[in-house]
C-alpha cells in the first residue's frame, strides 16, 4: 500500500498523512498511517452495510481530521440509503 501511495499518488507515505483505500463495493476499508518507526494498518470489513465514501471522479480527496471520521462511518449509521 505504501508503494501505491508513492508510485500512483506521488506522495511520501512517511510524512504522517492517513491514506484510506476501499474496494469497489465499499464494504471493506484499509487505512495506512506512518507512526514513528513503522506503518499502522487498519482493516475493517462490513457484513451488510457500506462505507460512506466521498463522491467525485478524483482518486485523491483531502480531508481534515473532523471530516475523516464521518467519511469512515457506514452508510446505515450515517443515514444514507444503500
Amino acid at each position: 500500500m505504501a508503494a501505491i501511495v508513492e508510485q500512483e499518488l506521488g506522495h511520501n507515505p512517511f510524512e504522517g498523512a492517513l491514506y484510506a483505500f476501499t474496494n469497489r463495493r465499499r464494504d471493506k476499508i484499509k487505512l495506512l498511517y506512518w507512526e514513528d518507526n513503522g506503518f499502522v494498518l487498519y482493516y475493517k470489513s462490513l457484513a451488510e452495510e457500506k462505507f460512506h465514501w466521498p463522491g467525485g471522479e478524483e482518486e485523491l480527496v483531502s480531508l481534515t481530521g473532523q471530516q475523516t471520521l464521518p467519511a469512515m462511518e457506514s452508510e446505515a449509521k450515517a443515514g444514507s440509503p444503500q
